[in-house]
């Protein structure tokens, strides 16, 4: 894998603060993801991860400077960055239920167009958007197309909750906690989809605080402690970080990044294709 300095800068947030009151849930946090990056953001439950999605996505106040492709976004509305590229999900995948996984991922391709509508009725049918299929093909979810999502497991609700987010074709994919209530096996499921998806060319920025599934598949880590980034780099280089460790196992309930971790992460690496 080519270096990050010869790579186009997708994403790029300087000093990006939130405050809630007295409270900063973000503290001047830099970070870039690069044009065919798969980059994770880690943290323990409160460490300000959703805060940052929610942040340069538009969903909470902030300061600082969020730029997207180049561009400053950071007066932008939810919409108006959602248009320039910006596609995310939510740690609640809400799914239609009384809609088909087609028709769910058909409703985010927006309003079609009068002269869609026109063929769909000289047809004798809906128009289909052939972004729907596409997007299940990429996370080999066309044989789900015409199940309703009552139907489907967890990590399966997961996975279509991503290929809604695809549908838009964006420039960046940001994923708010995808393996949320998934067990071993699903979020092992997950990780190699989503690298499928980084290796067919989806820029992606993982927001987990499943260290294992993170350090497993992302080419590049950050990791938030109490809002700001205290370490960055390799996937290896933050399995030895003495900043991360000591956050991660000195504090109860947090990820831990211990031997166990370490080893099969590193064997989840070998199946996903991970690359340093």
């Amino acid at each position: 894998m080519s270096t990050t300095a010869t790579r186009t800068t997708v994403l790029a947030t300087e000093g990006l603060c939130v405050r809630y009151g007295g409270v900063r849930a973000l503290d001047q946090v830099n970070l870039e993801v690069h044009a065919g990056q798969l980059v994770g953001l880690i943290g323990a439950n409160g460490a300000g991860k959703t805060t940052f999605i929610d942040a340069i996505t538009g969903f909470t106040g902030a300061q600082g400077r969020v730029t997207l492709g180049g561009h400053d976004i950071g007066g932008l509305a939810p919409h108006r960055r959602a248009i320039r590229g910006l596609a995310r999900t939510w740690q609640s995948t809400e799914l239609f239920d009384d809609l088909t996984v087609s028709e769910n991922l058909a409703v985010a391709c927006g309003l079609p167009t009068a002269r869609r509508l026109l063929t769909g009725l000289i047809r004798a049918r809906a128009y289909v958007d052939p972004r729907v299929a596409e997007s299940l093909a990429l996370l080999d979810l066309g044989t789900l197309c015409d199940q309703l999502p009552t139907s489907l497991s967890l990590g399966q609700r997961k996975l279509v909750g991503v290929a809604r987010a695809l549908v838009a074709q964006p420039m960046l994919l940001c994923l708010d906690e995808p393996a949320a209530g998934l067990d071993a096996r699903e979020s092992r499921v997950l990780g190699g989809r989503l690298r499928q998806l980084v290796d067919g060319g989806i820029t992606t920025l993982l927001i987990d605080h499943d260290m294992n599934l993170v350090l497993s598949v992302c080419d590049y880590v950050y990791v938030l402690d109490f809002g700001q980034v205290i370490a960055h780099g390799t996937p290896q280089e933050i399995r030895v970080n003495e900043a991360v460790i000591q956050a991660h196992l000195g504090r109860p309930g947090s990820p831990a990044v211990s031997d166990d971790v370490i080893e099969e992460a590193e064997g989840l690496g070998e199946v996903t294709g991970a690359q340093p």
